[in-house]
């Protein structure tokens, strides 16, 4: 049961807070080459090509490419002030991954003749700023020539990620503000943002990128987890944690039905000493004591399994486990159950208990019948 609980809430776990990631920030990002650019910074423009981003969006596991740019600002209201990275999207992106993450308000709408005047906000930085829908904030960028530009926003939207790193840094606009900001043509953008339709294949597609023909020497593909490694190598110390409770579970398991068959043994000496009087072989009476203690593990492993799908049903229904969210990425448990990965905890363990039982079952061997028969 413990086992299956454990492995299933570690998947979930691992599924919710990785979609998050690449929700936010693509599975693949195509920059300008810049050795370890950090996320909290602004990139290198790079000119749009719209024949290299059409051949990305053919190949097969890729769902949809679009292009962004970031621009540091400063936003104030009446009280207070809060620095952070506009990232601007244009209207091909629409409200893209950001649905899933929306509190209050609607994307922004874009303007095709003019940049929007609309921001998303995080709803920490709302709440920092002390700011609702629909308010008007003042925002300031510092133009190339160090200048402060002011200008006014309306709040659209807030969304929350849960993710402290993006919620505490990124504000959502769109992506002409940002080019007209830092003086870029219309087809000057940072990047382009790449989404997949399975994250397992992102090395697979990232190489596939960069080795076609058009593909510019100067752009670089830089995968989620090269972005943000502290979110992806904490994901994997999970990973590690829950194969050492479940190895430290089975071993526990393994001593108990060791304990348990030793107990059978010595309760049926005298049994067993009929039985080798009668003509019985050794294999013959272990073969009874395994039996036994093989419908012993069945219904441990039944009912266990049956505990933990119901205990796992009722989370995926109820959320009734919580977390907190600064800490976890995530406010409630998450549950994954993977059918193969429960049949194999299901079978291995009943085969290593068969294994791991013949040990004490040779105890069969040494009782010899004429001492077994009046033994008490």
């Amino acid at each position: 049961m413990v086992m299956i609980i454990a492995i299933s809430l570690a998947n979930g776990f691992k599924e919710t807070v990785s979609s998050k990631v690449f929700s936010f920030i693509g599975h693949i990002r195509v920059l300008e080459k810049e050795p370890d650019k950090a996320i909290i910074s602004e990139e290198t423009p790079i000119t749009r090509n719209d024949e290299v981003a059409a051949d990305i969006k053919r190949l097969p596991d890729v769902q949809n490419i679009h292009p962004y740019a970031t621009r540091y600002a400063i936003l104030k209201t009446a009280d207070e002030i809060e620095g952070l990275i506009v990232k601007g999207f244009d209207s091909t992106f629409g409200s893209g991954s950001l649905k899933g993450f929306m509190q209050e308000g609607r994307a922004l709408q874009y303007n095709d003749s003019t940049y929007s005047r609309e921001i998303v906000l995080s709803e920490e930085t709302a709440n920092r700023l002390k700011v609702k829908l629909n308010d008007r904030i003042l925002i300031y960028f510092i133009r190339p020539d160090g200048s402060l530009r002011p200008d006014k926003l309306t709040v659209v939207g807030i969304y929350k990620t849960g993710i402290e790193e993006y919620d505490k840094t990124f504000a959502i606009g769109d992506i002409k503000l940002i080019q007209r900001l830092n003086e870029w043509s219309p087809d000057e953008v940072s990047g382009y943002e790449i989404f997949l339709d399975d994250y397992k294949k992102i090395d697979k597609v990232s190489e596939e990128i960069y080795n076609q023909d058009n593909f510019p020497v100067t752009w670089n593909t830089v995968s989620a987890q090269k972005i943000s490694p502290n979110i992806f190598d904490w994901l994997n110390l999970q990973d590690k944690n829950t194969l050492v409770l479940i190895i430290i579970i089975a071993v526990v398991a393994f001593i108990n039905l060791i304990t348990c068959i030793l107990i059978l043994v010595l309760e049926r000496v005298r049994m067993i000493g009929i039985l080798k009087s009668l003509g019985a072989t050794d294999w013959k009476v272990q073969q009874i004591f395994l039996r036994h203690a093989a419908i012993i593990a069945l219904r441990g492993i039944i009912a266990g399994a049956a505990l933990a799908l119901g205990l796992l049903w009722l989370q995926e229904s109820t959320g009734f486990i919580k977390l907190k969210e600064e800490a976890y990425y995530v406010s409630t448990a998450a549950v994954k159950i993977i059918w193969w990965q429960v049949l194999t905890i299901c079978g291995g363990t009943l085969l290593l208990c068969m294994l791991i039982l013949m040990i004490p079952s040779l105890l069969v061997k040494k009782i010899q019948p004429a001492k077994a028969v009046q033994f008490r």
